[in-house]
């Protein structure tokens, strides 16, 4: 059975990947599944030199932000994986980030409730009435606040994940887990 490595940006884009995997019955290990994380995508030719053809010749599949799409797609084209359509490439591209795409799923009420469930609501109220957030949209504050104290969004994507009613999982996310299944 090939394996299969997933890359991902970030370790909270892993740990949202895998937290789907098993909510959708994965057995990641048992599948040959690899998510790694590979430190921002502008690290993609290291991870493809090391699994990509020239390397492990793993099955390659992945999880980017838009705004790193056209970068993503060049090193899969010199890589010699292919071009054309990322998501035909096995790559899923997120809108803004991961964090938006599981904001807009969830809804901001359900995104409210992560984090009072994490006894944080009261900390999220108070970026709210920054200077520089009050004018901002709430799912723009909710970015700020995922992203802007350390380690919130390696804590905060899987408590997303595990929140999304069966069925409601971000499109990217979604159809990236879906792509697991038979072909590893």
């Amino acid at each position: 059975m090939q394996a299969t490595t997933v890359l991902v940006e970030g370790e909270s884009d892993r740990l949202a990947v895998e937290m789907l995997a098993r909510r959708r019955g994965h057995d990641l290990n048992a599948e040959h599944v690899s998510v790694v994380p590979m430190g921002g995508a502008t690290s993609i030719v290291r991870f493809l030199e090391r699994y990509g053809p020239a390397g492990a010749d793993h099955r390659l599949l992945g999880l980017c932000d838009e705004r790193e799409s056209h970068g993503i797609a060049r090193a899969l084209c010199r890589a010699g994986i292919g071009s054309g359509p990322l998501d035909e490439l096995g790559f899923h591209v997120c809108h803004a980030d991961l964090e938006d795409e599981l904001i807009r799923s969830l809804g901001i009420d359900a995104v409210l409730n992560v984090i009072d469930g994490q006894g944080e609501l009261a900390s999220f109220r108070l970026l709210q009435r920054q200077p520089s957030q009050r004018e901002q949209p709430v799912p723009a504050q909710l970015r700020r606040f995922f992203g802007g104290r350390s380690g919130n969004k390696i804590r905060y994507a899987p408590l997303l994940v595990a929140a999304l009613p069966v069925g409601q999982a971000p499109e990217p996310l979604a159809r990236l887990v879906e792509s697991f299944a038979g072909e590893s």
